[in-house]
């Protein structure tokens, strides 16, 4: 894995590097930086997003109460009631590694100020 400079080099994003490549897996020969989107680059999406967030909340302890994950991720299958309670949210955002690890710091989800990063 090659990282960009500059890149974190504390515990927390040890750990996150670390489950992200058990959870997604990362690339070998591309760089990864902050802002990596886990979901338009490393291809991330259904389950192995609802996984992975899953793992970020035990692991790291996560309040994930303004977490959306329709913001990011498109559903596993075809489920016609999480089709209408997604209406409106078809342009996904990018999920970032940066906006990841903030939130390992903060032990929260701030939608609000993660997308402003």
């Amino acid at each position: 894995m090659n990282l960009a400079p500059h890149f974190p080099d504390t515990p927390a994003m040890h750990l996150l590097m670390q489950l992200l490549h058990e959870e997604i897996g990362l690339p070998e020969r591309k760089i990864i930086s902050l802002t990596t989107s886990i979901n338009f680059e490393l291809g991330c999406d259904g389950a192995d997003a609802r996984n992975l967030m899953e793992a970020m909340e035990e692991q790291f302890g996560i309040d994930l109460i303004d977490y959306d994950a329709y913001r990011y991720f498109h559903p596993e299958g075809y489920d016609v009631f999480l089709k209408r309670r997604a209406k409106g949210r078809g342009d996904k955002l990018p999920l970032t590694i940066g906006m990841l690890y903030q939130a390992i710091k903060a032990r929260h989800w701030d939608t609000r100020t993660l997308e402003n990063l």
